[in-house]
């Protein structure tokens, strides 16, 4: 009997084995896919290069930001060179000229008042950048989109409530001491900035909270107090940039956040401070005739916003570049939530100190 018809048909041909350099270059095209796939929707990672956000963040701290926890943003500039800064050497590594509309992915959330996140700096619209090629900037969350902000003193207030300060803040004190000269090592020791000096025997200080104490139980510190702009006080850099509203780094507002939706209505005030959104953030075309606002060449007397807006400030507030100068940052700017330090280095350490090994994996909040 012939049984053959139950056996398998032999193929006369096998499969191929694949060469070394085909296996090697397989494994580079999987790998750098997946990188791109995690780096544009799961996590990317940053540095510190400034002083911002010290006491919460350091400079030289390496972060992992979250980029599902607010949803991913599709890319604006999808010509570019990926895993690489904007410019290289003087050179793009992006093609501006096809620009896509901004889109996001669903998220965990939006961004809430406290979270420390990573955004495009709203000022280099100027420059006529891409949104997503813009530098990136980390800052504290102070106030979402329809929130009344207000800073009396630099206490920041939302509605009317006073916000819950980063409990490493640190800002600019007065420091008065008795004639004699301070210990340098102090100055490191309690991560302490002199700023400049204002008298033989009076400084500017940058301090953090936690390390207040320890600094006025020095024999030759005669006092210690906030050093704060008083209300009424114009500030001509700080953002409207108009004299009309007087207000500076540590008194400012009172500042309604746009809302998508909400309608504001147009005259001289309203439109000192938000021109910058419905033109700038939003292409419209704004212009002035004696009494009269137009809108696209269409006379106006409102305006209703098409995205949100946040407020960021840094938690080092003496020394941040942040809202309070350039305004919002609007919905499309934001990149993610930063989530962990996953490395630190102190570039002014020896090579044995460098590391600071207590911020290894630390969670940020």
């Amino acid at each position: 009997m012939n049984w053959k018809f139950l056996s398998k048909k032999k193929t006369d041909s096998a499969k191929p084995k694949k060469s070394k350099t085909r296996e090697w270059v397989d494994a580079l095209v999987f790998a750098a896919v997946a990188a791109t796939i995690i780096r544009g929707l799961l996590f990317s990672a940053y540095a510190i290069p400034s002083g911002s956000m010290e006491g919460t963040e350091l400079t030289g701290d390496y972060l992992f930001v979250s980029k599902f926890a607010y949803g991913p943003r599709m890319p604006i500039t999808p010509l570019s060179i990926p895993f690489m800064e904007p410019v290289v050497h003087g050179i793009k590594t992006y093609i501006s000229s096809l620009q896509l509309p901004y889109f996001r992915l669903p998220g965990l959330s939006d961004p809430k008042k406290g979270d420390i996140v990573v955004f495009n700096k709203p000022e280099e619209a100027d420059a006529g950048i891409p949104v997503d090629q813009r530098t990136t900037l980390i800052k504290r969350c102070q106030a979402a989109p329809g929130d009344l902000l207000t800073i009396v003193n630099a206490q920041v207030y939302i509605n009317g409530k006073a916000a819950v300060n980063a409990p490493n803040a640190q800002t600019s004190y007065t420091v008065v001491t008795d004639g004699q000269d301070i210990n340098p090592q102090i100055f490191q020791d309690l991560h302490i900035e002199v700023r400049q000096q204002l008298a033989i025997n009076t400084y500017e200080m940058i301090i953090p909270n936690q390390n207040l104490a320890t600094l006025k139980g020095y024999s030759n510190i005669k006092s210690i107090t906030p050093l704060v702009q008083p209300a009424g006080v114009v500030d001509p850099e700080i953002f409207p940039h108009d004299a009309k509203f007087k207000w500076n780094l540590d008194n400012f507002g009172p500042l309604v956040l746009p809302k998508k939706g909400w309608t504001v209505k147009l005259n001289d005030s309203t439109l000192t401070l938000y021109r910058r959104a419905i033109e700038v953030y939003e292409h419209n075309k704004v212009q002035t005739e004696g009494k009269d606002i137009l809108i696209n060449g269409q006379k106006a007397d409102s305006y209703t916003f098409k995205m949100n807006y946040y407020w960021m400030m840094g938690d080092n507030r003496h020394d941040s570049l942040d809202s309070r100068f350039w305004g919002y940052v609007p919905e499309d700017h934001i990149i993610g939530k930063a989530i962990i330090t996953w490395m630190s280095i102190d570039s002014t350490q020896d090579a044995f100190h460098k590391i600071r090994w207590n911020r290894i994996l630390k969670p940020i909040n």
